[in-house]
Protein backbone atom coordinates (compact mmCIF):
# COMPACT_ATOMS: atom_id res chain seq x y z
CA UNK A 1 0.00 0.00 0.00
CA UNK A 2 1.40 3.40 -1.00
CA UNK A 3 1.95 6.07 1.63
CA UNK A 4 -0.24 9.16 1.21
CA UNK A 5 1.40 12.44 0.18
CA UNK A 6 1.18 14.77 3.18
CA UNK A 7 0.73 18.51 2.62
CA UNK A 8 1.20 20.55 5.79
CA UNK A 9 -0.91 23.71 6.07
CA UNK A 10 0.37 27.26 5.83
CA UNK A 11 -1.28 29.18 8.68
CA UNK A 12 -2.46 32.76 8.19
CA UNK A 13 -3.22 34.65 11.41
CA UNK A 14 -6.16 37.00 10.76
CA UNK A 15 -6.09 38.33 14.31
CA UNK A 16 -9.46 37.11 15.53
CA UNK A 17 -8.94 33.61 14.07
CA UNK A 18 -6.50 31.49 12.07
CA UNK A 19 -6.88 30.08 8.57
CA UNK A 20 -4.89 27.00 7.52
CA UNK A 21 -4.30 26.58 3.77
CA UNK A 22 -3.19 23.31 2.15
CA UNK A 23 -4.02 24.00 -1.50
CA UNK A 24 -2.58 25.34 -3.67
CA UNK A 25 0.86 24.30 -2.39
CA UNK A 26 4.33 24.10 -3.98
CA UNK A 27 4.03 20.32 -4.28
CA UNK A 28 0.41 20.11 -5.42
CA UNK A 29 -1.99 22.55 -7.05
CA UNK A 30 -5.16 20.43 -7.24
CA UNK A 31 -6.86 17.28 -5.97
CA UNK A 32 -9.63 16.51 -8.45
CA UNK A 33 -11.35 19.84 -9.11
CA UNK A 34 -10.34 21.21 -5.68
CA UNK A 35 -7.78 23.97 -6.21
CA UNK A 36 -8.09 25.85 -2.93
CA UNK A 37 -8.63 24.30 0.50
CA UNK A 38 -8.80 26.39 3.68
CA UNK A 39 -9.72 25.24 7.17
CA UNK A 40 -10.52 27.73 9.94
CA UNK A 41 -11.21 27.45 13.68
CA UNK A 42 -12.46 26.26 16.02
CA UNK A 43 -12.47 29.85 17.27
CA UNK A 44 -14.52 31.81 19.78
CA UNK A 45 -14.22 35.47 18.86
CA UNK A 46 -14.37 38.20 21.49
CA UNK A 47 -17.24 40.66 21.79
CA UNK A 48 -16.82 43.24 19.08
CA UNK A 49 -14.83 40.88 16.84
CA UNK A 50 -16.33 39.34 13.72
CA UNK A 51 -15.63 37.85 10.32
CA UNK A 52 -15.84 40.73 7.86
CA UNK A 53 -14.63 39.66 4.42
CA UNK A 54 -15.42 42.69 2.26
CA UNK A 55 -16.73 42.31 -1.30
CA UNK A 56 -14.20 40.69 -3.63
CA UNK A 57 -14.34 39.08 -7.10
CA UNK A 58 -13.97 35.54 -8.48
CA UNK A 59 -13.81 34.05 -11.98
CA UNK A 60 -13.78 30.55 -13.51
CA UNK A 61 -14.38 28.69 -10.21
CA UNK A 62 -17.03 27.64 -7.71
CA UNK A 63 -16.71 28.27 -3.97
CA UNK A 64 -18.00 25.76 -1.41
CA UNK A 65 -18.57 26.82 2.20
CA UNK A 66 -19.14 24.18 4.89
CA UNK A 67 -19.41 24.98 8.60
CA UNK A 68 -19.04 22.77 11.68
CA UNK A 69 -19.94 25.63 14.03
CA UNK A 70 -21.01 29.26 13.73
CA UNK A 71 -22.72 31.22 10.97
CA UNK A 72 -21.70 33.40 8.01
CA UNK A 73 -23.85 35.81 6.02
CA UNK A 74 -23.26 35.52 2.26
CA UNK A 75 -24.19 38.25 -0.22
CA UNK A 76 -23.28 38.33 -3.90
CA UNK A 77 -23.61 40.42 -7.02
CA UNK A 78 -26.42 38.34 -8.53
CA UNK A 79 -28.59 39.26 -5.54
CA UNK A 80 -28.19 36.12 -3.42
CA UNK A 81 -28.37 36.35 0.36
CA UNK A 82 -27.97 33.37 2.69
CA UNK A 83 -26.99 32.76 6.29
CA UNK A 84 -24.69 29.75 6.16
CA UNK A 85 -25.01 27.35 9.11
CA UNK A 86 -23.69 23.87 9.99
CA UNK A 87 -25.13 21.08 7.83
CA UNK A 88 -25.86 23.44 4.94
CA UNK A 89 -23.67 23.52 1.83
CA UNK A 90 -23.37 26.81 -0.01
CA UNK A 91 -22.13 26.59 -3.59
CA UNK A 92 -21.38 29.83 -5.43
CA UNK A 93 -20.46 29.42 -9.10
CA UNK A 94 -18.42 32.39 -10.28
CA UNK A 95 -18.21 31.45 -13.95
CA UNK A 96 -17.55 34.59 -16.01
CA UNK A 97 -17.47 36.68 -12.84
CA UNK A 98 -19.13 37.31 -9.48
CA UNK A 99 -18.49 39.46 -6.39
CA UNK A 100 -19.41 38.41 -2.86
CA UNK A 101 -18.91 39.24 0.81
CA UNK A 102 -18.84 37.05 3.93
CA UNK A 103 -19.67 38.51 7.33
CA UNK A 104 -20.72 37.39 10.80
CA UNK A 105 -24.46 37.87 11.46
CA UNK A 106 -25.46 40.75 13.74
CA UNK A 107 -26.91 38.41 16.38
CA UNK A 108 -23.59 36.54 16.67
CA UNK A 109 -21.60 39.76 17.09
CA UNK A 110 -23.50 40.50 20.27
CA UNK A 111 -22.24 37.30 21.94
CA UNK A 112 -18.91 36.74 20.17
CA UNK A 113 -19.09 34.72 16.92
CA UNK A 114 -17.90 31.13 16.69
CA UNK A 115 -16.08 30.05 13.53
CA UNK A 116 -15.16 26.48 12.59
CA UNK A 117 -15.35 25.11 9.08
CA UNK A 118 -14.02 24.77 5.54
CA UNK A 119 -13.76 27.07 2.54
CA UNK A 120 -12.85 25.36 -0.73
CA UNK A 121 -12.73 26.35 -4.40
CA UNK A 122 -13.46 24.08 -7.32
CA UNK A 123 -11.95 24.86 -10.71
CA UNK A 124 -14.57 24.80 -13.46
CA UNK A 125 -13.85 22.28 -16.24
CA UNK A 126 -12.82 23.09 -19.80
CA UNK A 127 -15.71 24.59 -21.74
CA UNK A 128 -17.53 25.70 -18.56
CA UNK A 129 -15.18 28.31 -17.12
CA UNK A 130 -17.25 31.22 -18.45
CA UNK A 131 -20.75 29.96 -17.56
CA UNK A 132 -23.25 32.30 -15.92
CA UNK A 133 -22.74 32.94 -12.21
CA UNK A 134 -25.11 31.09 -9.86
CA UNK A 135 -25.71 30.35 -6.18
CA UNK A 136 -27.35 27.47 -4.34
CA UNK A 137 -27.82 26.51 -0.71
CA UNK A 138 -28.83 22.96 0.26
CA UNK A 139 -29.59 21.07 3.45
CA UNK A 140 -31.08 17.91 1.91
CA UNK A 141 -27.78 16.04 1.99
CA UNK A 142 -27.52 12.25 2.43
CA UNK A 143 -26.34 10.98 5.82
CA UNK A 144 -24.62 7.59 5.89
CA UNK A 145 -24.79 5.95 9.33
CA UNK A 146 -22.98 2.94 10.75
CA UNK A 147 -22.44 1.75 14.31
CA UNK A 148 -19.52 4.07 15.09
CA UNK A 149 -19.34 6.29 12.01
CA UNK A 150 -21.49 8.79 10.14
CA UNK A 151 -20.77 10.58 6.88
CA UNK A 152 -22.56 13.54 5.33
CA UNK A 153 -22.26 13.51 1.53
CA UNK A 154 -21.85 17.17 0.53
CA UNK A 155 -21.15 16.70 -3.18
CA UNK A 156 -21.08 13.76 -5.56
CA UNK A 157 -21.75 10.05 -4.94
CA UNK A 158 -20.24 8.10 -2.03
CA UNK A 159 -21.21 4.90 -0.17
CA UNK A 160 -24.17 4.39 -2.51
CA UNK A 161 -25.70 7.83 -1.89
CA UNK A 162 -25.71 10.93 -4.10
CA UNK A 163 -25.93 14.54 -2.92
CA UNK A 164 -28.25 16.82 -4.93
CA UNK A 165 -25.63 19.59 -4.99
CA UNK A 166 -24.63 20.73 -8.49
CA UNK A 167 -21.32 19.29 -9.72
CA UNK A 168 -19.72 20.94 -12.76
CA UNK A 169 -17.01 18.25 -12.82
CA UNK A 170 -17.00 14.81 -11.16
CA UNK A 171 -16.60 15.69 -7.49
CA UNK A 172 -16.62 13.92 -4.13
CA UNK A 173 -16.86 15.83 -0.86
CA UNK A 174 -17.96 14.55 2.54
CA UNK A 175 -17.69 15.19 6.28
CA UNK A 176 -16.98 12.02 8.28
CA UNK A 177 -17.52 11.71 12.04
CA UNK A 178 -15.88 8.72 13.71
CA UNK A 179 -16.84 7.66 17.22
CA UNK A 180 -14.24 5.78 19.30
CA UNK A 181 -13.54 2.53 17.48
CA UNK A 182 -15.20 3.81 14.31
CA UNK A 183 -14.22 2.82 10.77
CA UNK A 184 -15.42 3.68 7.26
CA UNK A 185 -14.14 2.55 3.84
CA UNK A 186 -12.72 5.09 1.39
CA UNK A 187 -13.68 3.84 -2.05
CA UNK A 188 -11.08 3.97 -4.87
CA UNK A 189 -13.35 5.04 -7.76
CA UNK A 190 -12.44 8.75 -7.94
CA UNK A 191 -9.38 9.75 -9.99
CA UNK A 192 -7.94 11.71 -7.07
CA UNK A 193 -8.78 11.67 -3.35
CA UNK A 194 -7.53 13.30 -0.18
CA UNK A 195 -8.52 13.38 3.49
CA UNK A 196 -7.97 16.02 6.16
CA UNK A 197 -8.28 15.49 9.92
CA UNK A 198 -9.97 18.61 11.33
CA UNK A 199 -10.66 17.42 14.87
CA UNK A 200 -9.84 14.53 17.22
CA UNK A 201 -7.67 11.72 15.85
CA UNK A 202 -7.85 9.24 12.98
CA UNK A 203 -5.79 6.95 10.75
CA UNK A 204 -5.91 6.13 7.07
CA UNK A 205 -4.64 2.70 6.08
CA UNK A 206 -2.93 2.43 9.47
CA UNK A 207 -1.08 5.78 9.19
CA UNK A 208 -1.85 8.46 11.78
CA UNK A 209 -3.28 11.61 10.22
CA UNK A 210 -1.63 14.83 11.42
CA UNK A 211 -4.18 17.47 12.41
CA UNK A 212 -5.08 19.97 9.64
CA UNK A 213 -2.77 18.22 7.13
CA UNK A 214 -4.01 17.13 3.71
CA UNK A 215 -3.24 13.47 2.99
CA UNK A 216 -3.42 12.83 -0.78
CA UNK A 217 -4.21 9.15 -1.36
CA UNK A 218 -2.70 6.95 -4.05
CA UNK A 219 -5.09 6.41 -7.00
CA UNK A 220 -7.05 3.18 -7.17
CA UNK A 221 -6.36 1.89 -3.65
CA UNK A 222 -9.23 0.93 -1.36
CA UNK A 223 -8.47 2.14 2.16
CA UNK A 224 -10.18 2.43 5.52
CA UNK A 225 -10.44 5.45 7.78
CA UNK A 226 -10.36 4.48 11.46
CA UNK A 227 -10.23 6.13 14.89
CA UNK A 228 -9.56 4.90 18.41
CA UNK A 229 -10.76 8.00 20.29
CA UNK A 230 -13.02 9.68 17.73
CA UNK A 231 -12.38 12.26 15.05
CA UNK A 232 -13.75 14.52 12.33
CA UNK A 233 -12.34 14.05 8.80
CA UNK A 234 -13.06 15.72 5.45
CA UNK A 235 -12.88 13.62 2.27
CA UNK A 236 -12.46 15.45 -1.03
CA UNK A 237 -11.48 14.80 -4.65
CA UNK A 238 -12.88 13.85 -8.02
CA UNK A 239 -11.80 13.84 -11.64
CA UNK A 240 -8.25 14.80 -12.56
CA UNK A 241 -8.00 17.88 -14.81
CA UNK A 242 -5.96 17.44 -17.99
CA UNK A 243 -5.56 21.21 -18.51
CA UNK A 244 -3.51 23.17 -16.03
CA UNK A 245 -5.22 25.83 -13.93
CA UNK A 246 -3.54 29.05 -12.81
CA UNK A 247 -4.36 30.78 -9.52
CA UNK A 248 -3.74 34.43 -8.67
CA UNK A 249 -5.46 35.97 -5.63
CA UNK A 250 -9.19 35.18 -6.03
CA UNK A 251 -8.96 34.28 -9.70
CA UNK A 252 -8.63 30.80 -11.25
CA UNK A 253 -8.39 30.12 -14.98
CA UNK A 254 -6.81 27.90 -17.61
CA UNK A 255 -5.63 31.14 -19.30
CA UNK A 256 -3.17 33.60 -17.84
CA UNK A 257 -4.57 36.40 -20.01
CA UNK A 258 -8.04 35.82 -18.52
CA UNK A 259 -6.62 36.40 -15.05
CA UNK A 260 -4.92 39.59 -16.25
CA UNK A 261 -8.25 40.75 -17.68
CA UNK A 262 -10.00 40.04 -14.35
CA UNK A 263 -7.33 42.02 -12.46
CA UNK A 264 -7.89 45.00 -14.75
CA UNK A 265 -11.69 44.67 -14.55
CA UNK A 266 -11.62 44.74 -10.74
CA UNK A 267 -9.16 47.63 -10.56
CA UNK A 268 -11.21 49.68 -13.02
CA UNK A 269 -14.58 48.94 -11.40
CA UNK A 270 -16.10 46.82 -14.15
CA UNK A 271 -17.33 44.00 -11.87
CA UNK A 272 -20.91 44.36 -10.55
CA UNK A 273 -21.67 45.56 -7.01
CA UNK A 274 -23.08 43.44 -4.18
CA UNK A 275 -26.61 44.62 -3.29
CA UNK A 276 -26.68 45.54 0.40
CA UNK A 277 -22.87 45.69 0.65
CA UNK A 278 -21.86 48.31 -1.90
CA UNK A 279 -19.63 50.61 0.18
CA UNK A 280 -16.56 48.50 0.97
CA UNK A 281 -14.37 46.31 -1.21
CA UNK A 282 -10.99 44.56 -1.14
CA UNK A 283 -8.44 46.16 -3.48
CA UNK A 284 -6.10 44.16 -5.70
CA UNK A 285 -3.09 43.12 -3.57
CA UNK A 286 0.48 43.70 -4.69
CA UNK A 287 1.56 40.25 -3.47
CA UNK A 288 -1.43 37.93 -3.01
CA UNK A 289 -1.25 35.06 -0.53
CA UNK A 290 -2.95 32.71 -3.00
CA UNK A 291 -0.86 31.84 -6.03
CA UNK A 292 -0.18 28.60 -7.89
CA UNK A 293 3.41 27.43 -8.23
CA UNK A 294 4.94 28.72 -11.46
Amino acid sequence: MSEPLLIAPVTHDLGAFQVRRVLPSPGRTMVGPFIFVDQFGPSQLKLGEAMDVRPHPHINLATVTWLFEGAIEHRDSIGSFATIRPGQVNLMTAGRGIVHSERSPAEDRATGPKLYGMQTWLALPDGQEEIDPAFESRQDLPLIEDTCATARVIMGSLWGATAPTTCHAETIYAEILLAPGGSIPIDPQADERAVMLVGGEARIGGMDLPLYTLAVLAPGEAMALTSDKGGRVMLLGGEAFATRRHVWWNFVSSRRDRIEQAKADWTEGRFPKVPGDEVEWIPIPERPLTRSAE
